[in-house]
């Protein structure tokens, strides 16, 4: 760039009025970025719109368009301190009578004495096992192995589990932890220092179970020495805890060590049966057994949450369409164009934020895809379902109590019914269910909710036609590239304009050089003229 010489020799200003003259030759610039941020105030604007679009479709989906919606049945029970249940979706409208004879219990095992050293003082859970002589006299220095068996209630094979064991890092609870780890045994173990006794419990209720001592064949007594010394008295490998004296049994004749699990008994409608737990499922009722007692157990049609989906839909569908009506009717300001760097820096935030209010309003005014897409989902919800599924009687909304508002400043909005919505869905949930949701080869013989999907998925694929989303290219919608378009004739214009103030600049440095010419040769004949006189 030449070197550029101000106002020395002239006098003027060069700065202010090469500025000036910038000013005008950069209208054109200021236009083409106003133009710009329009363009993008529109696509943002679309894509807002989009964003309405898609969580009415999300809402509708997770709503009426589900038909668990209306398969809902709600339940009651008599006595719910007893009987307490919930209905699945294809439970039948029932009352059931159950009454309970014995809730369903786990096995327990528990210590028969206590546990205590060789001088009677309670032994610590946390004291390693090599520093403990038991009250039996066993004393534990080396790593064993704790080897027991589980039968679970219900099965009928035991499961065999090994446990290693370290006296010189492990205590008492710590092998207690260590059982509990073992998912397979299916046992809680804890060690009470309160009563300084040791309780196993079985995880599942029901009868049937059983915790053994066993081995490998190998004679190991390990197992058997170390519950004995946990105050299971006459612990012995192969047997059950408790079985005392080898029976096989264990019952009244044994040290009150376990209490036997018990399975839950009870009749249903008058027939006497049983279950391993107190929770369980009849014909898609899942009953939960809370103590013995009696109560009638009442299924039926949960028509309350139906018709609150149905409702939340109406909702978002009049929320929905009056955000796009709002932007539909917004009036546009055709007079205010976007402010640009330096009209901003010349208005107080307050200022810019009410132009640019009034800049940015109704950049979608009478759009036709939106008025396209509003006038297909009026069409969508209006126009009757046909089709075998569909109950004549219920095959429009107005027909289960949902009206167009007759206030034409609602442009659509929906208004329901309650009492005949109510009515309608208490006659007939599955009639409710296709008129919603049925499906056809034709337009005709969709459900509303489908007609109202696919409406909604073609307004919105107009939209990212022509405005895009955040994943798409502006090479790949029709604003995008417009922006593009913008973009190349801004930059061109940028390097134009620099040109432009080069040129100036070297004009009015020319000019500058050449009136201190003309003073230098001005001032050398003021100076001969006053050297000859």
């Amino acid at each position: 760039m030449d070197m550029r010489i101000g106002g020395l020799a002239s006098g003027m200003d060069i700065d202010q009025i090469v500025s000036d003259l910038m000013k005008a030759e950069r209208m054109p610039l200021d236009k083409m970025n106003q133009d710009k941020q329009l363009l993008e105030w529109k696509r943002d604007d679309y894509r807002e719109m989009n964003k309405l679009l898609k969580e009415l479709d999300q809402h509708i989906f997770d709503g009426v368009f589900r038909q668990s919606t209306y398969l809902t049945k709600s339940t009651s029970s008599s006595n719910p301190t007893a009987v307490t249940a919930k209905a699945g979706n294809n439970a039948a409208a029932t009352n059931t009578t159950i009454n309970v004879t014995n809730l369903a219990k786990a096995a327990m095992y528990n210590s028969a004495t206590l546990v205590t050293d060789n001088g009677g003082q309670p032994v610590s859970g946390d004291d390693n096992l090599d520093t403990i002589t038991f009250n039996n006299g066993s004393k534990f220095d080396t790593p064993f192995t704790l080897k027991l068996s589980v039968m679970k209630p219900g099965e009928s094979a035991a499961s065999d589990i090994t446990l290693d064991i370290d006296p010189s890092t492990d205590s008492i609870n710590d092998v207690m932890s260590k059982i509990n780890s073992h998912t397979s045994l299916g046992v809680s173990a804890f060690y009470d220092e309160a009563t300084n006794k040791v309780v196993l419990t079985m995880k599942n209720t029901g009868s049937g179970a059983k915790l053994s001592i066993t081995d490998d064949g190998s004679g190991d007594t390990k197992t058997a020495e170390f519950f004995s010394s946990l105050g299971f008295t006459n612990a012995t490998t192969g047997r059950e805890l408790g079985d005392s004296n080898g029976d096989g049994v264990v019952d009244g004749s044994d040290a009150a060590i376990k209490t036997v699990g018990q399975d839950a008994s009870f009749t249903y409608n008058g027939f006497a049966t049983t279950r391993k737990t107190n929770n369980f499922t009849i014909n898609d009722v899942t009953y939960s057994l809370n103590q013995t007692g009696s109560a009638n157990i009442s299924v039926s049609q949960d028509t309350d949450t139906i018709l609150d989906k149905i409702v939340k839909f109406v909702d978002k569908y009049n929320e929905t369409i009056e955000k796009i009506n709002g932007e539909l009717k917004e009036e546009r300001f055709r007079d205010y164009r976007p402010l640009t760097d330096k009209q901003k820096e010349d208005l107080s935030e307050r200022e810019v934020e009410l132009w640019e209010e009034k800049a940015r309003s109704g950049m979608l005014k009478s759009d036709s895809i939106l008025n396209g897409g509003l006038n297909s989902m009026r069409t969508d919800l209006y126009s009757q379902v046909t089709g075998a599924n569909v109950n004549t009687k219920y095959d429009q909304l107005a027909e289960i109590g949902i009206k167009t508002s007759s206030n034409y400043l609602d442009r659509g909005k929906l208004i329901i019914t309650e009492d005949k919505l109510r009515a309608a869905i208490q006659d007939d949930p599955d009639a409710i269910y296709q008129l919603f949701m049925s499906d056809g080869a034709t337009n005709s013989e969709k459900g509303i909710a489908r007609r109202l999907r696919d409406s909604i998925d073609q307004t919105m694929d107009k939209v990212e036609v022509k405005a895009g989303n955040s994943l798409k290219t502006n090479a790949q919608f029709t604003i995008g590239r417009n922006l593009s378009d913008l973009d190349t004739r801004i930059t061109d214009f940028e390097r134009r304009l620099i040109d432009i103030e080069d040129r100036y600049w070297s004009q009015f440095t020319a000019m500058e050089k050449a009136i201190s010419r003309m003073n230098q040769q001005s001032m050398f004949l003021m100076n001969q003229f006053g050297g000859g006189m």
